[in-house]
Parts: C-alpha cells; structure tokens; sequence
C-alpha cells in the first residue's frame, strides 16, 4: 500500500495526465494520491479533484514543504514522491514493493525525458548510478515514513535542491537502491530554455550549491535566467 505524494503550482497543463498515467501504471495494489498544492492560480485544484486525488492546500508553494505536509497526512506506510510533469514507469507500486520487500528502505528509478534529444538521453544515462550528486527530484523518490521521518523529512529552508539533499540523510537509514526502469520527466524546461543553455543554468546552479552559495543566490540566478520559473 503506497501514498503517491505530488507537490503542484499551476499545473492545469499537465496534472490530468500524470494522475491517469498513475492509476494506468498501478499493478492493482492500494494506493492514494495526494496533491499538495502551493497556491495555484489556474484549475489545477479543480481538476486533481475530478481525478480522485485527495487535495491538501499548503497556502503557499515550496516544494520542500509541500512534501513534508503531504507526508504527514499520508496513511500507508511506503511513502512516494513524485513532481506534477513526471510520469511512473508500468507497474511502478509493484516495483517499489519488490524492492521494499527485499530489504531496501529507500530509493528512486532512472530518468528519462519525453523529448528525443541525444544529450538529453546522455545526461539521462548517468542516472543509473548510485551517486548522491546526480540524484534529482525528476527521477522520484520512495521510501517508508520511518525511514522518512527518522531522516528528519525534506528540509524546507531549501527551496532549490531539497530532493538532492535529502538522500544523504536517508541512506544512514537503511539501503537506498536506484531501480532499473524509468520515470519519464516532461523536458518543457529544456524547450522554452534551449537544451544546452538550460543544462548550463543548471550545472551553474548545482556548481553553487557545491560551492556553499545561499539559496538566494541560487535563486536569483534561476529566477533571472529561466524562462518560466515557478520557484
């Protein structure tokens, strides 16, 4: 049994979509979906709820909190995130509970994007790997609410990095295990912001985030760079 947790910001574009993806990929296990949502300003509350989601408002966005909010009201005990433009590969709750089942406590699948773009597939290859500094957020994130919240959860002073972040906690809690298949991560991003100069954006970022900048440092590059940002 599996509480899905979404974090939204005006994602009327894409929510319908993900949530059906959802309920297509379940292999007939119980499941929940919940939709935390920031704040939107579009339907995207509206159309979660059409979609069976059970909806959480957050009053205001950051996905960090979003999260941790979702957690505490999630009722099963295999917590999963995943971001609103994501979409779970086939049988993905029997997957994590094959994994659960065999002793791992945490982890995440690979990553693949829905544009066919040679460099997009090459930084999607590197993510196979069990290396902290390439586990992001796209490629979701399960793990069991005590492990969860033994790690102390999401760090909300993070507004940018929190899903990197949060995987160096989670594996003094038990094995963490990148399991072979993929979530499929909208490239939208990469398309309004030109494929390699939006990369380049964000290895600047994560190269701040290395360096110790502040995230409203980071911020205020992400903001002054990328064309429609919701941070």
């Amino acid at each position: 049994m599996i509480s899905i947790i979404i974090p939204t910001y005006n994602e009327a574009d894409q929510i319908a979509k993900t949530i059906s993806k959802i309920h297509v990929a379940n292999s007939k296990h119980t499941m929940e979906i919940i939709v935390v949502d920031g704040g939107s300003t579009d339907d995207t509350i509206s159309i979660a709820k059409s979609h069976a989601a059970i909806i959480i408002e957050n009053g205001s966005k950051g996905r960090a909190a979003q999260m941790n909010k979702g957690a505490t009201v999630a009722k099963y005990n295999l917590l999963y995130f995943l971001h609103a433009d994501s979409i779970p590969p086939d049988n993905f709750t029997g997957q994590v509970l094959a994994a659960f089942n065999s002793g791992v406590k945490s982890g995440c699948f690979r990553l693949a994007f829905d544009y066919a773009h040679w460099f997009l597939k090459a930084n999607a290859w590197f993510t196979r790997f069990d290396v902290n500094a390439i586990r992001f957020g796209d490629q979701s994130l399960f793990t069991t609410k005590e492990v969860f919240e033994k790690s102390g959860g999401f760090r909300e002073d993070l507004l940018m990095m929190e899903d990197q972040e949060i995987i160096h906690r989670l594996k003094k809690f038990g094995k963490f295990k990148v399991l072979n298949d993929y979530v499929t991560t909208s490239a939208r991003k990469y398309l309004d912001n030109g494929v390699f100069r939006m990369q380049r954006i964000f290895y600047r970022i994560w190269v701040m985030y290395y360096l110790g900048n502040s995230q409203e440092q980071m911020l205020s590059v992400h903001r002054r760079l990328i064309k429609k940002h919701k941070l």
